[in-house]
């Protein structure tokens, strides 16, 4: 943007009008000078100079008003929900270019804003589907006289509610996400009785997801889940309820591209800090193209993979690995696709109890 000061710019509108003041009164004195020499009516000349004056305001004026106009076709449209509209000529170097560039920085804000609002309950829908999905597999097992309203089954049902009132509050924290205000409760725990739970409502979740294709709808039972903790004593430094985000929505990718009666892997290990924690997710599906590994953690991208279960079926909605993203970059850790001789392996370091990020 044309930096602005106490005086006159060359090319601003101030110039500009008194450039148009200067111009007609030398064109009146001009034609003056003209009429005393040539003994010209008086009459005539104030005509000339009338017409002169009024064609260079003409051409001064609609400079000026043009781009006004534009300004206010753009702003109606963005007080109608329509971002997409720019102001042209925001390369001017006069305060109307400063006055196009404003708009088009407030488009683009209001733009982003829009877009984030959309991301947030697309965000919190992909986050509430894994915890209703298992309760409704544990009520649905009790109607169905599967399994007794045990108190084993009661508390799993239980579980999964409390969990749902905690993603209720996490409602404001994701609307700050992109501020980076989001405080992280990191906490000590043991590693292998934590996954076994994360891996007992994702088998739930699995056990109960149906997969659309042309032919009508598929039960996926035959995805077995395996967990692979070294050592057994092994324990970490993180906030638990992000990590539990990481490992569902990572296992949630893993299963949806799995083959039939595939198997998926959930490795920890120890990390190189203290309490450090290195987790990998491994699944036996197509696994991911080199040349789209950059791109799986962005947000609505559901990748070029093909599904095993064929183009019928549910992709998601693109968000589960790049909310997984977000939870690993608040530990200040890493997340990305390593390289495996089979399927997808996804990696995720998480730093323990060196400083994450605000």
């Amino acid at each position: 943007m044309t930096a602005s000061g106490p005086g006159l710019r060359p090319f601003s509108v101030k110039a500009k009008l008194g450039t148009l003041v200067v111009v007609s009164v030398f064109i009146t004195t001009g034609l003056l000078m003209v009429a005393v020499r040539t003994r010209t009516e008086l009459r005539f000349i104030t005509v000339f100079s009338v017409i002169a004056t009024l064609l260079i305001t003409q051409f001064v004026a609609h400079g000026l008003t043009a781009p006004l106009d534009e300004m206010t076709t753009v702003a109606r449209s963005i007080s109608h929900g329509d971002y997409t509209r720019r102001v042209s000529g925001a390369d001017r170097r006069d305060e109307l270019g400063d006055l196009a560039q404003t708009i088009n920085l407030m488009a683009d804000d209001l733009e982003a804003v829009d877009r984030h609002r959309k991301e947030l309950v697309a965000n919190v829908s992909h986050e509430l589907r894994t915890p209703i999905a298992a309760l409704r597999a544990v009520l649905e097992n009790v109607v169905d006289g599967v399994s007794s309203a045990d108190p084993e089954t009661m508390r799993t049902a239980l579980k999964q509610t409390e969990r749902l009132g905690r993603l209720v509050e996490t409602l404001l924290d994701l609307s700050r996400l992109d501020n980076g205000v989001v405080t992280l409760k990191a906490r000590r725990f043991e590693v292998w009785p934590y996954l076994s739970g994360v891996l007992k409502e994702a088998n739930l979740a699995v056990s109960h997801r149906r997969l659309s294709s042309g032919s009508g709808n598929h039960t996926r039972k035959d995805v077995h889940l395996h967990l692979d903790v070294s050592p057994p004593e092994l324990t970490a430094h993180a906030d638990a309820e992000r990590l539990h985000q990481v490992v569902a929505n990572l296992i949630d990718n893993a299963v949806k591209h799995s083959p039939p009666h595939g198997r998926v892997t959930v490795l920890a290990r120890r990390g190189a800090g203290p309490e450090s924690l290195v987790l990998e997710v491994l699944d036996e599906g197509p696994g991911i193209p080199e040349a789209e590994r950059h791109r799986v953690f962005e947000r609505f991208n559901r990748g070029e993979v093909p599904s095993p279960h064929g183009p019928g079926s549910d992709g998601g909605t693109g968000l589960g690995l790049a909310i997984a993203r977000w939870a690993v970059d608040l530990h200040g850790g890493r997340i990305g696709v390593a390289e495996s001789a089979r399927g997808c392996r996804i990696q995720v370091t998480l730093p323990g109890t060196t400083q994450p990020r605000g």
